[in-house]
């Protein structure tokens, strides 16, 4: 074996390996966002064929394709693509602002459970209940929330915690007119939060 051509290797490896979470990262991207492949067509210009081959797998990313996608979804392209950060330990947070609150993402990977900060005004509007796929767990950490689940309406104070399937028709904004901050974790496909008991 040639010696001076295994770090060449290694690095057609990893970016091979970029590129194929590239897919599911763009799908679960596009999810948490609420978006239609037709819709993010119309927006990108860019077929619903070749959009859900890219999200499968069974096309490559190109930058003819990730720009646009960048662009749409208001992220670096660093971050749609997932590429490992060189000489920069700092984590870069990019906040997504959706029906008046502030959204923070804590995790980057593109499946299972995403952690969030979420930052909810102090006017919040009449409850308008929704509904969408997943599952979510959240703790309050300042302020008092009010979250309504189906025909459930309770208010959350700081260090008290929730958890619900939404399927179920949900609302959750300020229980008292003062922000809250809430720190949510969120399961796409209906994974639950586990905490496992402390032994003594």
């Amino acid at each position: 074996m040639d010696v001076a051509r295994q770090p060449a290797r290694l690095e057609r490896m990893e970016i091979d390996e970029v590129l194929d979470a590239v897919g599911p990262r763009l799908r679960a991207l596009r999810r948490q966002r609420g978006v239609t492949l037709a819709a993010l067509a119309r927006e990108t210009g860019i077929s619903e064929s070749t959009l859900s081959r890219l999200e499968s797998g069974l096309r490559r990313p190109n930058l003819e394709l990730l720009l646009p996608l960048a662009q749409v979804y208001d992220v670096p392209l660093d971050d749609l693509v997932g590429a490992p950060r060189t000489g920069d330990p700092r984590i870069h947070l990019h906040p997504i602002h959706r029906h008046g609150m502030t959204f923070i993402p804590l995790t980057r990977r593109p499946g299972g459970i995403h952690a969030y900060k979420m930052l909810v005004p102090g006017a919040t509007g009449e409850p308008t209940l929704q509904t969408h796929s997943g599952h979510e767990w959240l703790y309050v950490l300042n302020g008092r929330l009010r979250l309504i689940v189906g025909d459930r309406d309770r208010t959350i104070s700081p260090g008290e915690a929730e958890e619900f399937d939404t399927t179920q028709p949900h609302w959750l904004g300020s229980a008292d007119g003062r922000a809250v901050e809430v720190l949510i974790l969120f399961g796409m496909e209906g994974e639950r939060a586990h905490v496992r008991p402390r032994t003594t």
